[in-house]
């Protein structure tokens, strides 16, 4: 649906557009990222060099989290890295493409880079080994020059390999796990300097630690993980009220590859968007609207906020439900998307049984607020073994629920999180989120286990920083 179609759906004297969201929603026309510094990183080019100490600055891509560390080391390689660690007193934290909403990053010690410890080091069938800095587009592009393709993606792919398996990071189907659950072996820079590899085999309890672990038991310097044939995919996209997109989502999810669902705030309607192998080889890419429609309900929210019901009934109004949208195009090219407007968020896993329960409760909490606008995302991940993985031996529902950049956001937290509580969610590690050590020695069975693999990593504790003494529970 072009943009044209969608502002000619515009009711005459309103001021606003269509929230029929597709635009939001159909995640089309993307480019994917190439690997290069991320900008918010506020990366010195001279950073870490003798004149540069204390000089340097960080920031996160949502700009919640921010911190002017010792200094910032960029090592051009794996021998970089472990003299780095052999050598440096100070306390160390590992930074990706900064896409985390939570203060994993923020220290007062060193940060280190891995942008230049990037690309596939080599592969053999359907396995290959990755430097941990490479970002999952760039990724992606090199899979796709083999013939091979990750078996699933996130939603955005800015980040870095590392950084994403660290915090758990997935992407949606009942039966596709998160990236970390394909990945087999691992290469790992102690705080010490000691370098060591360990895989479901080698030093199994380290390996199942260390698939997600926060960065706080080293660095690691390169993964390797299973991927498979390239393939295709086609997306649908259509729209439901949102008491029958709740009544239909197990079955779709059942049934498609890729199943998810977004709730538009105030409106009554969710989309539906699908993803299904395609063995065409035609593209069908429509042009994108979302940054349009995202505009469009703010606008909404921002002209008759104050009248939840005129603003359900104009939405309803100017919603066209029989809109659909397709596309079909390379895996890598549909899964991920371009995030221009910058948001914070918060995102917790139940088990599948209690997905529906706990989101219908969210978005009735959610909309006792009138500043809410950002749509609410609903998916399904399949359960791994890594010991702090979000969906460790639990099949998970995810629900992430977004606020702008620049305006209010600790609702996400004082609002939804005793929501989340409620039904034993295990937070996203980059998301914000209320829990603590006490929630966290309930909701992982392996909780004990990690922190004492921690302490014989890091007997120092050179890899913490205050939020992860927090998360552990280790008085300061």
């Amino acid at each position: 649906m072009t943009m044209n179609k969608r502002r000619n759906l515009m009711k005459a004297g309103v001021a606003v557009g269509t929230v029929g969201a597709l635009g939001i929603l159909a995640e089309l026309g993307r480019q994917p990222v190439e690997q290069a510094t991320n900008p918010e990183l506020a990366l010195a080019d001279n950073a870490g060099q003798a004149g540069n100490v204390g000089k340097v600055s960080w920031k996160n891509w949502s700009e919640s989290e921010a911190c002017r560390p010792l200094a910032l080391q960029s090592p051009a390689d794996e021998a970089g890295l472990v003299d780095l660690m052999r050598k440096s007193g100070a306390s160390v934290r590992c930074v990706g493409a900064g896409h985390s909403f939570t203060a994993l990053v923020p220290t007062e010690g060193n940060i280190v880079s891995l942008d230049r410890l990037a690309g596939i080091v080599d592969h053999e069938g359907v396995n290959v080994r990755v430097k941990a800095g490479t970002r999952l587009a760039q990724l992606a592009r090199e899979l796709d020059g083999l013939g091979l393709a990750l078996h699933n993606q996130p939603d955005i792919d800015a980040q870095s390999l590392a950084g994403a398996i660290s915090t758990g990071t997935h992407g949606t189907g009942k039966e596709l796990q998160a990236l970390h659950a394909k990945v087999h072996a691992l290469r790992l820079v102690k705080p010490n300097g000691d370098l060591l590899e360990c895989s479901a085999t080698q030093q199994p309890e380290l390996f199942h630690a260390a698939q997600v672990s926060l960065g706080s038991l080293g660095i690691i310097s390169e993964a390797s993980l299973e991927v498979m044939p390239a393939y295709r995919l086609q997306r649908k996209v259509w729209l439901k009220p949102i008491e029958e997109m709740l009544e239909l989502a197990p079955a779709l999810a059942e049934k498609h590859r890729h199943f998810e669902f977004y709730y538009l705030p105030f409106t009554g309607f969710a989309a539906a968007i699908t993803h299904d192998i395609y063995v065409g080889s035609d593209v069908l890419r429509p042009e994108s609207g979302d940054e349009a429609m995202l505009h469009d309900l703010r606008q909404l929210r921002d002209r008759i906020g104050r009248f939840p019901d005129l603003r359900r009934w104009l939405a309803k109004k100017l919603i066209d439900p029989a809109q659909t949208e397709e596309a079909r195009d390379k895996s890598w090219k549909l899964l991920s998307t371009s995030r221009p407007t910058k948001f914070n968020e918060t995102e917790c896993h139940v088990a599948q049984a209690d997905g529906i329960a706990c989101v219908r409760e969210v978005i009735q909490k959610l909309e006792r607020r009138n500043d809410v606008f950002f749509p609410l995302e609903f998916r399904y991940v399949k359960a791994d073994q890594a010991w702090l993985s979000p969906f460790y031996q639990r099949d998970s529902c995810s629900i992430a629920v977004h606020a702008a950049a620049g305006e209010a956001y600790d609702y996400l937290v004082s609002d939804i999180a005793p929501i989340f509580r409620k039904y034993q969610g295990r937070p996203h590690w980059g998301k914000m989120h209320g829990h603590t050590a006490a929630d966290f020695a309930g909701l992982y069975p392996k909780w004990k286990d990690f922190l004492e693999l921690r302490q014989q990593c890091d007997p120092s504790g050179r890899m913490l920083n205050p939020h992860l003494k927090r998360v552990f529970g280790i008085a300061t």
